[in-house]
């Protein structure tokens, strides 16, 4: 009787799995997001492979109940009696009647497929799993996309090469708008709290508007949370290479139609080190102190807030946010100034001495969305305040004389923002849009140190396309877009006098005119065709497009001394637009094991900007001119993984861009800042059964690999090939609950120290190659 009772109380006490897998039931595709809730607090969410693990699951019958906002709700029973019950889920689209309209539910992936545009979804899970120092650089891992690092904490997107204002990146609905044009100017957008991105590869004019010419970064808004429920998360994250402390919290509740989210975010980071140290630049060769790449240090303080209301024919959201932050500029990067210096920037490595930048964007954005029979109306308003500061060390250079205080240049500028969209719906398979994109933006400068002018820019968009499901796999999508822009310019002059040779042989000393009042007016027509056709495992997608890019405020009217590059920079005002014309295929195939992917472009540009270096000087710095050249273009990427076992998956992807100026002074050269030939390797192994307390755990290893960079522009400099290793670790833990398990995250990035140049790092003209080995360790506690 004892042993039986003992046996009995063992078999109460022992706990066992319910693992499986959700797909869809028309295309056999896994399905993310989905939810299995059970009895006795049972939880899971299903992962971009459409898996699924519940642990600690006593013997007995369970009934889970399966739903996702895009499918019908499932509910099935499972008796759990051995140590691991494996399940497959089917799902069924949704379609229901709401009041007198017709809400068809589709996955966003689903949706992507039946648009041609190449376009890729990145979901919480990927955001989560490789998080890096800035947004850029976690999506740096999709291939095609990559960054311009400045420093440790700041980068901004390239998208197959083009970067700068060629690719908009999109905030709940309203394009994000800052200094974007400098070298040096990172993207100052909080990645904590982004649950989904959306990243379009090639010209997405026609939705986006003009800067759309090479790609979208699209952000969007996160889930309405669930009806009257209330909890959040707490981010916390430290890295070894520049001793970063970060923390993050997030809350979000609802109570019947109303609901709120907020988050705030600090980080703070000194001086990371690099493989080297020495730096080598302009001929003289500066000492780095134990590696440290001084006043690289910096602190951002984040805040967001939303609230929003959920109604019977409307819905809408108001977000404010604010991002403040300041970061020093690696001093020997901002001229040789500083070998005269009296700054000891060794003295302490968390400290922000001269040169740095401070920024404060505050943005405030309303997406509303009303329902009326077949009409869906989205408008979506916007104001924006950037205001950005760059300090450097007073010298005087010519015949400007040392200033009296650090403030070289200041730019105040607001943006406002206004986007109002039809989505007319006649029947089941047909999507008609009309829209209307409008922005207004105010920039004011100030400081001693000149180098682009205030201006005002205007731009109105009209565009209309039509969806047609030819049938439930071909897809038809076409359309165009009118745009109209401006831009004024304001007139300044020097602060100080300089001295000139006049035609007579005598001098004066005269003001000289920097910029001059001048307004330019530009239009353009763009549009696009395209094709999908969405097979069982194999999506096709075909797309024509001419997009167009007005010239920026520096391209037009920059006229001085950019301290950060070393050299004088003049605009030109007889700039036409960039016009762009893009083919784009694509070819997708997955199943349950294998999935590849192919996706090439043609390019070709009728009149790319471009900053070109001249053989003339002002005062002793090279005289850099924007100019404009026919440039052609294509590449593409190729993705192919497989899933060795259960739990084991390889994959691979390469990435390539070949550009040819056909014109102008720089013909058949490339075009600056080209990235060169590079592949990813990646494996991913996923534990079985749960070890110790690490539950899901898993194991990732990236290896890069990139070919040197030999087709350059002068005065571009080659760069070498290099191989580098990434490794990472992440687990669920249970802290507080079982429920809401925390996710643990542990990284090691460049594992061997390598010492290696990113051909599109703003630093590698200055010959500073990327960090050192960095370790982080990152939790997310949910509550």
């Amino acid at each position: 009787m004892l042993f039986l009772s003992l046996n009995t109380i063992l078999l109460a006490q022992e706990t066992f799995q319910i693992k499986g897998t959700v797909t869809d039931a028309k295309t056999q595709q896994p399905i993310e997001g989905v939810t299995i809730i059970g009895k006795d607090n049972l939880y899971a969410i299903s992962s971009s492979d459409g898996s699924f693990v519940i642990n600690n699951v006593p013997n007995g019958n369970y009934t889970l109940t399966i739903s996702h906002v895009a499918y019908t709700t499932k509910t099935m029973v499972v008796n759990v009696n051995s140590k691991t019950i494996t399940i497959s889920i089917v799902l069924n689209e949704l379609t229901t009647n709401l009041d007198e309209i017709t809400v068809t539910g589709k996955t966003k992936q689903r949706l992507a497929d039946e648009t041609p545009m190449v376009s890729e979804l990145v979901s919480k899970e990927f955001l989560t799993t490789n998080r890096e120092n800035s947004l850029m650089q976690t999506l740096s891992k999709i291939p095609g996309v990559s960054t311009i690092n400045i420093g440790s904490g700041q980068s901004k997107p390239v998208i197959r090469g083009l970067g700068f204002n060629r690719v908009s990146v999109v905030q709940n609905g309203v394009k994000h708008e800052a200094q974007q044009w400098g070298n040096d100017h990172g993207l100052e957008i909080d990645q904590n709290g982004i649950e989904e991105i959306s990243i379009i590869k090639g010209a997405a004019s026609l939705l986006y508007g003009s800067d759309a010419i090479a790609g979208v970064v699209d952000i969007q808004p996160a889930k309405v949370p669930a009806e009257n429920s209330l909890g959040g998360e707490v981010n916390l994250l430290a890295e070894s290479n520049n001793d970063l402390l970060g923390i993050s919290a997030g809350l979000q509740g609802r109570k019947e139609k109303w609901y709120y989210r907020s988050r705030l975010t600090y980080r703070d980071y000194g001086d990371y080190k690099v493989p080297t140290d020495k730096i080598r630049y302009e001929s003289y060769v500066f000492d780095l102190h134990d590696n440290y790449l001084r006043n690289t240090a910096g602190n951002e303080a984040n805040a967001a807030f939303s609230f929003g209301y959920v109604g019977d024919s409307f819905k809408t959201e108001t977000f404010f946010s604010n991002v403040n932050a300041k970061n020093g500029f690696f001093a020997n990067a901002h001229g040789l100034e500083v070998r005269t210096s009296s700054i000891d920037y060794d003295r302490d490595n968390r400290d922000v001495d001269l040169p740095y930048h401070k920024v404060n964007h505050f943005k405030v954005v309303n997406n509303t969305t009303f329902y009326k029979n077949k009409h869906t109306i989205h408008l979506e308003l916007g104001f924006q305040n950037n205001h950005r500061e760059e300090h450097s060390e007073p010298v005087p250079h010519g015949y400007m004389p040392k200033p009296d205080n650090s403030k070289e240049r200041v730019f105040y500028k607001n943006t406002y923002s206004l986007n109002a969209r039809d989505v007319f719906k006649p029947n089941e398979n047909h999507d008609i849009v009309i829209g209307v994109n409008t922005e207004y933006q105010n920039n004011n400068i100030g400081g001693w140190g000149f180098l682009i002018p205030e201006y005002d820019r205007f731009t109105l968009g009209f565009f209309g396309f039509s969806h047609i499901d030819l049938t439930d796999k071909l897809h038809f999508q076409g359309g165009l877009r009118y745009d109209f822009g401006s831009i004024k310019t304001n007139a300044y002059y020097d602060w100080f006098p300089s001295t000139i040779n006049n035609s007579n042989g005598s001098t004066s000393r005269i003001y000289l005119q920097r910029s001059q009042n001048k307004t330019l007016d530009f239009n353009n027509v763009s549009g696009s065709l395209g094709l999908s056709y969405i097979g069982e495992k194999t999506t096709y997608k075909f797309n024509i497009g001419k997009s167009f890019r007005m010239p920026l405020a520096n391209e037009l009217a920059s006229d001085g001394v950019n301290y950060h590059m070393y050299r004088f920079e003049r605009g030109n005002l007889d700039l036409d637009p960039e016009e762009s014309y893009q083919l784009d295929l694509e070819m997708d195939y997955s199943s349950k094991k294998l999935s590849f992917g192919f996706s090439p472009f043609v390019n070709f540009f009728e009149n790319f900007i471009y900053l070109n270096p001249t053989s003339n000087y002002y005062e002793t710095l090279q005289i850099y001119e924007y100019t404009q050249s026919k440039v052609f273009r294509f590449g593409g990427e190729f993705r192919l993984g497989y899933a060795f076992l259960d739990n084991l998956r390889l994959d691979t992807s390469v990435e390539y861009v070949y550009s040819r100026q056909t014109s102008g002074p720089k013909k058949d050269f490339t075009i600056p800042f080209s990235p060169p030939l590079s592949g990813l390797l990646s494996a991913n192994y996923r534990f079985k059964k749960q070890l110790l307390f690490f539950k899901e755990l898993q194991f990732f290893a990236d290896y890069r690999i990139t070919a040197e960079q030999d087709d350059i522009v002068p005065p571009e400099e080659k760069t070498d090939g290099y191989q580098v290793l990434n490794l990472s670790m992440t687990s669920n833990i249970n802290l507080f609950s079982s429920a809401k398990a925390a996710q643990l995250r542990f990284k090691v990035n460049n594992v061997f120290n390598t010492k290696y140049f990113n051909h599109t790092s703003f630093y590698r003209l200055i010959d500073v190659p990327e960090a050192g080995r960095n370790v982080s360790i990152s939790l997310t506690i949910p509550f």
